[in-house]
């Protein structure tokens, strides 16, 4: 009996040396991970950090990273260094990080021309104030009335005003909510409600006609986004005298009979995930179009949504943004110039 319980006490002590040993283990190897967390620091994405407060010369990646300016996006990523390497040598990244603002940088989006350019405020239809962009340089220049979202004429239209303006064309931005802006939905639900269609027909016309009065142009063309999308279609409707007309997933008209009266080649800019004018409604826009002998050029966008070409909104895409810019300059060169 004492021999059994001497050799139970033996086991005893072997096993609390174990869980002694295993405790100690554990806590060394807990111990190790701190260690090599502290060495391996981890930071928040680049942008997430320049949101945060901190400067962009002072954002910092997690070791092993790099830090680029992809051109894609404007934005600043911290990237394996294989794939730095590929973007770099693709002309798709540059190592050094610029002055940032909290935002989208499209200077590599929405590419500009050759032409320095200067603006001004008109007045030409009762209280609409539009923006003017044209070439600073004396000479014969193609002209385009440009529609702003639903939104109103706000600082993002004068911005593409001007670099559309910097190709060479003469871009009138119109004002169709005399002179208002709207900053949320509900306002912007409310102005698009206060006027009428024919007003701003109308008011369309008016642009139309200063542009030939002031500058003579030898052809117009038009572009809008979103509810300008919708009247620059309108405009083309509406008006005989345009030469091209761009449409960036405005709402459509899809009677062959109606569109009939267009006489000149129509850009049409969609989005695949866009519920108000689905792909459907696109493709028989299009149908429409060739049924009737229009020219056209129509681009349905995979995985993107209404409004991915405002570089101030949620659903902005920059890729496919990139694209589109490039397919509206090459279309109203071929078609204005």
């Amino acid at each position: 009996m004492e021999n059994s319980l001497y050799q139970i006490m033996n086991v005893l002590k072997r096993m609390k040396t174990r869980v002694i040993a295993i405790i100690f283990l554990s806590v060394i190897l807990g111990l190790s991970q701190i260690v090599l967390a502290e060495a391996i620091a981890y930071h928040p994405p680049p942008l997430k950090q320049i949101q945060q407060g901190i400067d962009p010369g002072n954002v910092t990646c997690t070791e092993g990273l790099e830090l680029v300016l992809k051109f894609a996006n404007g934005n600043p990523s911290c990237l394996r260094p294989d794939s730095v390497a590929k973007l770099i040598e693709r002309g798709w990244a540059i190592h050094i990080l610029p002055d940032y603002t909290i935002g989208n940088n499209n200077s590599e989006i929405f590419t500009l021309g050759e032409h320095p350019v200067e603006t001004m405020d008109v007045n030409y239809f009762q209280n609409s104030n539009g923006y003017l962009a044209k070439p600073a340089a004396d000479g014969e220049f193609p002209a385009v009335i440009m529609i702003h979202e639903w939104w109103g004429l706000n600082e993002n239209i004068h911005d593409m005003a001007e670099k559309l303006a910097s190709h060479g064309y003469i871009v009138f931005a119109v004002d169709l909510y005399d002179g208002q802006v709207a900053t949320t939905s509900d306002e912007a639900r409310e102005l698009r409600s206060s006027f009428e269609e024919q007003y701003w027909i109308e008011n369309m016309d008016i642009a139309t006609k200063y542009l030939q009065e002031q500058y003579s142009p030898e052809k117009i063309g038009s572009i809008g986004w979103c509810f300008g999308g919708q009247q620059s279609l309108s405009l083309a409707l509406n008006n005989e005298d345009m030469d091209a007309t761009a449409i960036y997933y405005g709402r459509l008209v899809t009677e062959p009979e109606t569109l009939s009266s267009i006489d000149w080649p129509i850009l049409g800019i969609f989005a695949e995930l866009d519920q108000g004018i689905p792909p459907e409604q696109v493709d028989e826009f299009e149908s429409a179009l060739n049924e009737v002998g229009i020219t056209n050029d129509i681009h349905i966008y995979p995985g993107v949504d209404h409004a991915f070409a405002n570089p101030s909104g949620e659903r902005y895409a920059p890729e496919a943004t990139m694209d589109a810019w490039q397919k509206t300059i090459e279309f109203f060169e071929e078609n204005l110039k």
